[in-house]
């Protein structure tokens, strides 16, 4: 048992030899390491410095600052185990991550899916950092795009994180993508009116508001014979085109040609549904053999129409012949 003991201590012994003999290699390679990290946190910033005055290299100097702090990272990883392990070389290395490359591509597909979306949506340049987009549901100012995700600020003041990989994949609609952007709205107005009168009022109010552009120029368009109205589309361009932007001049505009057709005489109706009763119907509805309104073709007998005043009178005496259990007298019942 004593022998047993001895041989257990000695090779604690050696153990603690070991590690005090491998120490100094230790810190020394820690010390090396954490150089090479400062180094490539340095040489990221310095890409972002270089870059960030220049709006379509903005992008490109992230990749390259972060494949600049990778590979320097790796190489200082390389150089720290090499101290600790003379015997180490880097072709140790990549056979051992070429063995479990498959392993680790199944376990992390949806990570490295992110992290190459990420790479060519800063390569590609679908979209650019303080742009305005719509994804989906969501809409917001682009705040940072990194290799896994890309963040956006909601207009009203919420971040949302959306996965490189959908964003790749998916349509996206960028309201920033040009210097301009032409904004619409579609004004009702009467059957009555006059339509060119109308169109001229409403390009009068446009050309009213500061934050519509003369060139392109605003104009108007006859869209749609509706139920109540007729739909006059306004068109305007506004620049810069950001939300903010969108939302004073849409405010302007409108409260613009708002006022102008009033002032005009301009009716701006609202929608109402018109109800046909066959025995309320006036003898000036037309001829009653032919189809009309809800009434029967034919040359058959057809209903005798009532004039406004009998249809009064009706409803006047229906009104004082009820007994109080809800029933009319048969002679109304006839009629």
């Amino acid at each position: 048992m004593s022998a047993e003991i001895s041989l257990a201590w000695k090779e604690v012994q050696s153990m603690i030899n070991g590690f005090v003999t491998l120490l100094p290699k230790l810190v020394l390679a820690l010390i090396v390491f954490l150089i090479f990290f400062l180094i490539a946190g340095a040489i990221k910033k310095s890409v972002k410095r270089l870059t960030r005055n220049r709006r379509y290299a903005r992008n490109l100097g992230l990749v390259l600052g972060r494949l600049a702090q990778g590979t320097t990272i790796l190489v200082g990883l390389f150089v720290a185990l090499s101290i600790v392990i003379p015997t180490f070389r880097a072709g140790d290395l990549v056979q051992l991550l070429g063995i479990s490359g498959v392993a680790i591509g199944f376990a992390f597909r949806d990570i490295l899916q992110n992290f190459l979306a990420g790479i060519l949506i800063l390569l590609t340049e679908p979209f650019r950092i303080d742009d305005q987009i719509v994804f989906k549901d969501f809409e917001g100012t682009v705040e940072n795009i990194e290799t896994r995700a890309t963040t956006i600020k909601t207009y009203d003041g919420r971040r949302i994180v959306i996965p490189n990989s959908e964003l790749f994949t998916n349509s996206i609609t960028v309201n920033t993508a040009f210097e301009s952007r032409r904004l619409q709205y579609d004004v009702g107005i009467g059957y009555g009116d006059d339509i060119d009168r109308a169109k001229q009022l409403i390009l009068e109010a446009m050309h009213s508001v500061d934050q519509v552009l003369k060139d392109p120029a605003p104009d108007v368009l006859v869209m749609e014979l509706a139920e109540s109205t007729v739909n006059i589309r306004a068109r305007w361009w506004i620049k810069p085109p950001r939300r903010a932007d969108d939302l004073i001049s849409r405010d302007r505009v409108l409260c613009a040609i708002k006022k102008k057709l009033v002032e005009n005489g301009i009716d701006l109706p609202f929608p109402t549904t018109q109800i046909l009763f066959h025995d309320q119907t006036e003898e000036t509805d037309g001829d009653r053999s032919r189809q009309r309104e809800g009434w029967p073709a034919g040359k058959g007998e057809l209903p005798k129409p009532h004039r406004i005043s009998d249809s009064l009178r009706l409803l006047a005496q229906m009104r004082s012949s009820n007994d109080g259990n809800g029933k009319v007298d048969s002679e109304i019942d006839g009629q």
